[in-house]
């Protein structure tokens, strides 16, 4: 090494703390996170998502509202993602900061982890959903824009009735299954036809809806997202065109109207995330996954979920991990949407 370059950095660094920092962004962050030469410990304290303070207090003066909705009772294969939620807060290490989108969203706008949705019954598919509903209502009423984590995917549905109330939303929507069958034994509200029920309420603008990374055998189920317009991308697909122009379509297809984007677990593939209840091989990378939502930038996100964690299914904590990682990402984007005034 030249020896005058390593006096200049023993001059500047040997006595430096770790807060000492010259880059102005990287300062930036460094000064929402130091408290003299003191940072917190990931590992102590009351988990809560992202490690945002925690709020019980209502919804006011909130930008982002960070909800969990533990509740799987809209599961065709294997339940357990009512424990999603719980596995997601106790991942210690996720955030502060997103190096791509330049983000430290708990520093630029008004967000907490405002607890669980209260259920009257753990039992009641219908009952579950109108308190998500409800739940959810009284966020948007207050100003604030839910940030859920389930649960399964059927909770995405009440969710989308609360945020697209006054006016239909697009939406981006990544997934192994479209989530658009119909009816059978008796419901039509499994998480295997969520947005079939939002377009068919109003909700959801199906002109203005992707679906990214779908793949499996329940390809015959999917029919309305056709007939509805939406544009289905599977996953073989995005070999073929690049993640570049993946993100163009995205774009395109959402424009710059208000959406809500979801993020189900089984879009990787299982060998990245096996702790969901319906996983199916051939899926996303967690970098693809990554590149995809941060090309979301700029797009106008009122609202957004992850679903269908499961951790039973996932000794080494790889599901919630993604999960947690994912839920930062979308929160930075939902802290940059352009309609977003911040508190």
């Amino acid at each position: 090494m030249n020896t005058d370059k390593l006096a200049a950095l023993r001059a500047r660094y040997a006595e430096a703390t770790g807060s000492d920092i010259d880059d102005p962004e990287f300062r930036r962050v460094a000064q929402t996170q130091f408290q003299g030469e003191r940072r917190r410990f990931p590992f102590a304290g009351v988990p809560t998502f992202l490690s945002a303070p925690y709020r019980d207090d209502g919804f006011e003066g909130l930008d982002v509202a960070l909800l969990g909705v533990p509740m799987d009772l809209g599961v065709t294969n294997r339940s357990g993602s009512r424990f999603g939620p719980r596995a997601v807060r106790t991942i210690e290490r996720i955030g502060p900061y997103d190096h791509v989108l330049k983000c430290v969203p708990l520093a630029e706008a008004s967000v907490a982890d405002v607890g669980d949705v209260p259920f009257r019954s753990r039992y009641s598919l219908s009952d579950s959903h109108a308190d998500i509903e409800a739940h959810a209502r009284a966020i948007v009423e207050a100003g604030a824009r839910p940030l859920s984590v389930g649960g399964d995917h059927s909770i995405s549905l009440p969710l989308l009735k609360a945020v697209g109330a006054d006016r239909p939303v697009g939406l981006v929507h990544i997934d192994a299954h479209c989530d658009t069958g119909g009816a059978y034994e008796g419901t039509k509200f499994h998480h295997g036809g969520p947005f079939r029920e939002a377009v068919l309420a109003g909700v959801v603008d199906p002109e203005r809806t992707v679906q990214v990374g779908i793949r499996g055998p329940a390809e015959y189920l999917w029919e309305f997202s056709y007939r509805s317009g939406m544009t289905v991308i599977h996953a073989e697909e995005i070999d073929r065109m690049g993640i570049p122009a993946l993100i163009e379509r995205i774009r395109a297809v959402v424009g710059d109207g208000p959406a809500y984007l979801t993020f189900d677990v089984d879009s990787l593939d299982p060998a990245f995330a096996p702790g969901t209840g319906t996983p199916e091989v051939g899926g996303l990378t967690p970098r693809e996954a990554q590149a995809i939502l941060r090309g979301c930038d700029g797009l106008d996100i009122v609202g957004g979920d992850v679903v269908e964690v499961a951790p039973a299914y996932d000794p080494t904590t790889n599901t919630a991990q993604n999960a947690a990682q994912m839920l930062l990402t979308i929160l930075c984007l939902m802290v940059r949407a352009p309609s977003l005034r911040r508190g």
